[in-house]
């Protein structure tokens, strides 16, 4: 092994990961703007759907039969 050239072969190697980190954290960024716009849709989609639980409810509270008493005799 020729040990002058194992400096050379390091910087390369180091270069190279170092490229491949800049890449990465360039992607970062756009990455969080995607997360939040998904998170955004998710919150609407629970309110529209947290509607419609509450419309369902409120139905389901005026077609329950209401109770009646009945007067018992003695």
């Amino acid at each position: 092994m020729r040990y002058d050239a194992v400096n050379a072969m390091l910087l390369n190697e180091f270069l190279r990961e170092h490229r491949k980190l800049e890449g990465f954290q360039a992607t970062v960024p756009e990455q969080q703007k995607e997360l939040r716009t998904i998170i955004q849709q998710q919150d609407k989609q629970i309110e529209a759907l947290t509607a419609t639980v509450q419309k369902v409810s409120d139905q389901v509270k005026l077609n329950k039969p209401m109770p009646q008493l009945v007067a018992k005799d003695r």
